[in-house]
């Protein structure tokens, strides 16, 4: 038998030069038609026609205010020193705001502008013509446009084409765009038992969503086999109905990737491999006239890619322009890296601190959904860059509003598990108030405040000489820096094995035995200085323990690598061993704290998340729940610099 062929990406096309070969592919497809629809069903919608006023409105005279119809001339002389008398039912009409003007009236006068004297009214000043009406026309005059063609529709457009005498309207089909997902590993959501090697199918509802905000309609096939025949019929079957098809996986160079052969042998690939990051494996061709976009199959990939390609094609289908994202300039707090000859969309974490907006790198795995989930907008490194240096100003393209941004008590630092607790409750309780933490270690977490990066850090740095936690090292390195130090947590440290131990691990000695595999914590981390203060009181060189130069940067990410036997120890809090149900064995209680800048300890933000610390019971009752916390000293002051508030 022979070997199978990898094969390898016709091209790795720029970016734009993608685009480019992408619109001139779709040139030949036009807006769709219109259908008509009830005009209050339409919000949303693009007006496939434009749309003039039937009637005007208001289509009578209708008085403006409360008060007396009369007629302008009749009043003519009327001072405060010679009041004119007019009758009621005669010369002046009572009319309410809205009523019609009574034939032959042309004007009203308030009816706090006039005195009863028995049948008469008494004014003291004259009226000009139309005073106090709303004349034929005044808002919406019959013809007049009020929508041109090419119109998303808003609420208050639907007012104004029910006003004009519209009760239907002519808009756009929505374009239907298919989505194939493939893979004989792909499984549909909430399919049990799971077997090793399944893969949920979330990528076809994702970009479904996708699909239906832009204000297209997306369709969904079953999941398709590795099989490229199978996968031909499934998109010509879906080209019938469908202005755009989309096969999500298979269009990179494994055995099993199909979707360039069978594009390629029903029409023709335009483009397949992008040089940007993630994505690169995109394909777009053009099959019996229509296009045809193969994604990536990790999800980020999937997403970004997506965007990129497909967002304008509907929008073109809907004759509108895309909408542009937000964006705004900040300062990048760690450098980012990037690969020469790739267009990198870097997802970052964003807050304002002070005046000044700071991303943070959010991670950059194309398999990491939750990263572009948390983040708050994307930086883009130029293919010819080989990235961006710390402090330089960039400008991201906001997935969240700037309100939102504002909002966030942005925390860098250590990470625990109850900040996820935190950051929920704070939500819940304000609505407005959001945290935000990247977990970068206790000492980044200290150069982050020092830096003016964050407004909060999380902390717990034990101080060898003193046995003191975090005092010490403010006091090194933050001495000149207006802080306050409050406690969160006390919580036990320790070595996270695998359910039932197999390795017989009882200590940190038994590291160094052959065949148990070790995960570290990143270096500037408290838990890694306390791992390596570990091995210096059991005199042991960390080049004896398989994976201590392996990092995680979280306590879950060490349970998690334990739990799928990535490695068989790693240092952590015992929260994170019992969520993901392995064993732990202590090895030491230390102290968990919060360095809040005191610029900003008296903010709103700042005072509603030291609130719930001291007296918010549910979120106590939450911690307490996971498992190996103390929470005695919760919420208070620990230490703080002389001058800063203490809240």
């Amino acid at each position: 038998m022979k070997p199978s062929r990898r094969r390898i990406y016709q091209t790795n096309t720029p970016l734009q030069e993608a685009v480019g070969k992408w619109i001139e592919a779709v040139a030949h497809l036009v807006p769709k038609e219109g259908e008509i629809v009830p005009v209050p069903q339409s919000a949303g919608r693009v007006t496939a026609a434009a749309v003039h006023a039937r009637i005007s409105s208001p289509f009578f005279h209708s008085s403006a205010m409360d008060g007396y119809a009369v007629r302008f001339h009749e009043t003519f002389g009327a001072t405060e020193t010679n009041p004119l008398r007019l009758r009621i039912d005669e010369e002046a009409i009572p009319v309410n705001t809205g009523e019609p003007l009574p034939q032959g009236f042309n004007a009203v006068v308030m009816v706090e502008d006039v005195s009863i004297d028995g049948p008469f009214i008494e004014i003291t000043e004259s009226v000009t013509p139309y005073q106090h009406v709303r004349t034929v026309g005044e808002d919406i005059v019959q013809t007049e446009l009020i929508l041109p063609e090419n119109q998303r529709i808003r609420p208050v457009d639907i007012g104004a084409m029910l006003a004009g005498g519209h009760t239907e309207v002519s808009v756009r089909k929505k374009p239907v765009v298919t989505l194939i997902p493939t893979g004989s590993e792909v499984v549909e959501p909430g399919t049990t038992p799971l077997r090793p090697g399944n893969i949920i199918d979330f990528n076809s509802y994702m970009t479904g969503a996708m699909v239906n905000e832009w204000g297209g309609e997306y369709r969904r096939q079953d999941v398709v086999s590795d099989d490229k025949d199978l996968l031909k019929e499934k998109i010509l079957d879906s080209l019938e109905d469908s202005d755009l098809v989309v096969v999500i996986a298979g269009s990179s160079a494994g055995t099993r990737d199909f979707t360039p052969d069978a594009v390629g042998e029903l029409g023709n690939v335009i483009v397949h491999g992008v040089g940007i990051r993630p994505g690169k494996p995109v394909l777009l061709g053009i099959v019996e006239g229509r296009p045809v976009i193969g994604l990536p199959g990790y999800p980020v990939s999937a997403y970004i890619t997506f965007e990129l390609f497909a967002k304008p094609l509907v929008h073109h289908l809907l004759g509108i322009e895309p909408e542009r994202p937000d964006t705004l300039k900040a300062r990048l707090s760690r450098p980012a890296a990037s690969s020469l000859g790739q267009e990198e969309f870097l997802r970052v974490k964003v807050g304002k601190v002070g005046r000044t907006y700071i991303a943070t790198p959010a991670g950059r795995g194309a398999g990491a959904l939750m990263t572009l989930q948390r983040a708050d907008g994307i930086v883009r490194i130029p293919a010819m860059s080989e990235g961006i240096a710390q402090n330089t100003e960039v400008e991201v393209a906001l997935l969240r509003s700037r309100d939102e941004i504002e909002n966030t008590v942005v925390c860098i630092g250590s990470h625990d598990n109850t900040l996820d607790v935190l950051a929920n409750i704070l939500k819940k309780r304000t609505h407005s108030y959001s945290l935000s933490s990247a977990h970068v270690g206790s000492m980044g977490g200290m150069m982050a405040i020092k830096k003016m990066e964050a407004h909060i850090a999380g902390t717990h740095l034990l101080d060898e000489p003193t046995g003191e936690y975090n005092v010490p090292f403010i006091r090194r390195l933050l001495a000149d820096v207006p802080l306050m130090l409050v406690n969160l947590v006390y919580r036990q440290q320790g070595l996270i094995v695998r359910r039932g131990n197999p390795k017989c691990i009882r200590g940190v000695r038994d590291l160094t035995r052959k065949g148990v595999v070790f995960i570290n914590r990143q270096r500037g981390s408290g838990t890694r200085l306390l791992t390596d203060k570990c091995l210096r009181d059991n005199g042991i060189d960390p080049r004896e323990i398989e994976g201590y130069e392996r990092e995680e940067y979280t306590h879950m990410g060490v349970a998690s690598a334990v739990a799928t036997g990535v490695a068989d120890a790693g240092m952590g809090i015992l929260p994170a061993a019992a969520a993901l149900g392995q064993e732990f064995i202590p090895v030491a209680k230390e102290r968990y704290d919060l360095i809040i800048r005191g610029e900003y300890v008296e903010t709103p933000k700042i005072q509603s998340l030291l609130d719930i610390l001291r007296n918010d019971e549910e979120f106590r009752s939450l911690v307490t729940g996971l498992g190996g916390y103390d929470l005695s000293d919760m919420g208070e002051v620990v230490y703080s610099h002389p001058g800063t508030p203490r809240a």
